[in-house]
């Protein structure tokens, strides 16, 4: 039988920080912790580079080829930039949900690692993603994407619950253990506590689920070969042929190869001239001629005919990340570790202000990215951490948000020693 391939991206934005000095931190000058002068500037040259002709490129390929078929993990603060800085990407990316041959995955909605720290904060993230998506696309996302592919059996667990049919993560080899990432796995079945099951309910955005949910693991191999070697002339793969993909992509079986990988491949990380365009143009006619046929994760789900699947046992957080593919990049040292901490410890003051700006401004902070620009690791995970930090350093990438964090905590107990100080002052006067 010939794999379906499922071909997923991911598209996200950070909101990068102001250079907020300490002298600033409390100070009327200081609420604003982010550049956006900066973040205006990536966004349209990558917009240029990459969503805006990628988009083009996915409309024309969706037009002629009827089994052709993408989706699209777009996280909050993208599409909140989109508004911000890109209504032409935006208008982009409707034009592909009207092709009815989209799908739209489910994230949190700050592309946060909420998942690990707070689970309610997660739930609440999820929901206000699902409205966004509805609210501009008209559909409802049925599979859940974790920010960084971080998974394990508890978070499948809390996703399922949510009422997902689906969720995605990393094909890691120490799991797999000799399988093949190119088949639906599940969860092993089991409860979680009594209180974190009533506190999911609480918060569940979708209708629920009774059955296992399924789990589809993305070929790393295969996506990283366009990912990240399609340009390496060094590569043995080097120059990548759409012939030569296919063959690799229906050498390993399977029900589905799931090529996962973020849609800024095509055009920033992989520039234009070194072919990336044209290698994904000429995909879908190989892939016709071949009996190759593209689906959604949904459908691949939908799809799979046996009634189990194979247990995909992941007890401890995994990632994409890195050769541990594991949490490290975001939480492997001691700034990473204080920063969060920091972070979640400031969640009950800011929610409690009910002001709507600081409570956003919080959860930009928890953009995943903000962590990874602090990573210390070297040698070749390094060189990927510092190829994508707008800083000089990882401790720069944490003195601005430290600095933000500080003045953050100044703006949520403010009003707490105004209302001190008048409790004193009515005290006295009494």
């Amino acid at each position: 039988m010939t794999p379906l391939v499922c071909f997923y991206f991911q598209v996200h934005q950070p909101y990068r920080l102001r250079d907020l000095r300490i002298t600033e931190i409390g100070k009327d000058g200081g609420k604003d912790y982010f550049d956006h002068t900066k973040n205006r500037a990536v966004f349209r040259k990558v917009a240029e580079k990459c969503y805006l002709p990628a988009n083009r490129l996915m409309l024309s390929l969706l037009d002629k080829y009827p089994d052709f078929a993408i989706s699209y993990s777009l996280s909050g603060v993208f599409l909140d930039q989109c508004e911000e800085y890109g209504e032409d990407v935006l208008e982009s990316f409707r034009q592909l949900a009207a092709t009815g041959r989209v799908e739209f995955l489910a994230e949190t909605y700050y592309h946060s690692l909420s998942s690990i720290q707070d689970t309610e904060e997660f739930c609440e993230q999820v929901t206000l993603h699902i409205r966004k998506i509805e609210d501009l696309f008209g559909v409802t996302p049925r599979i859940f994407r974790n920010t960084e592919l971080i998974y394990s059996n508890e978070l499948a667990q809390t996703v399922r619950l949510m009422g997902f049919a689906g969720i995605l993560g990393e094909g890691a080899d120490h799991l797999l253990q000799g399988r093949s990432s190119n088949l639906p796995y599940m969860p092993p079945q089991f409860r979680l506590a009594r209180s974190k099951e009533m506190l999911i309910a609480r918060h569940r955005p979708l209708p629920k689920r009774s059955e296992n949910i399924a789990v589809l693991l993305k070929n790393f191999r295969l996506s990283d070969d366009v990912a990240f070697r399609f340009s390496d002339k060094s590569w043995v793969g080097f120059p990548l042929k759409a012939e030569t993909f296919t063959d690799w992509l229906l050498g390993g079986g399977g029900h589905s190869v799931n090529l996962f990988m973020d849609y800024e491949t095509f055009g920033e990380h992989q520039w234009e001239d070194t072919g990336i365009f044209e290698f994904l143009r000429s995909l879908p006619e190989i892939w016709q001629q071949r009996g190759v046929k593209c689906a959604t994760p949904s459908q691949v789900i939908d799809a799979w005919q046996q009634n189990k699947k194979p247990v995909y046992d992941a007890h401890s957080l995994i990632s994409w990340a890195d050769t541990e593919r594991d949490i490290s990049a975001w939480q492997g040292n001691q700034i990473q570790v204080a920063a969060m901490q920091a972070l979640y410890a400031l969640g009950p003051l800011v929610k409690a202000t009910g002001n709507p700006d600081l409570i956003r401004t919080w959860r930009r902070l928890q953009t995943s990215d903000h962590f990874y620009y602090m990573c210390t690791k070297y040698w070749n995970d390094g060189d990927v951490h510092k190829y994508f930090s707008p800083y000089d350093s990882p401790y720069e990438a944490y003195r601005r948000f430290s600095h933000a964090i500080c003045d953050l905590k100044t703006r949520v107990e403010e009003p707490k020693k105004k209302h001190r100080l008048t409790k004193k002052t009515s005290a006295h006067h009494s």
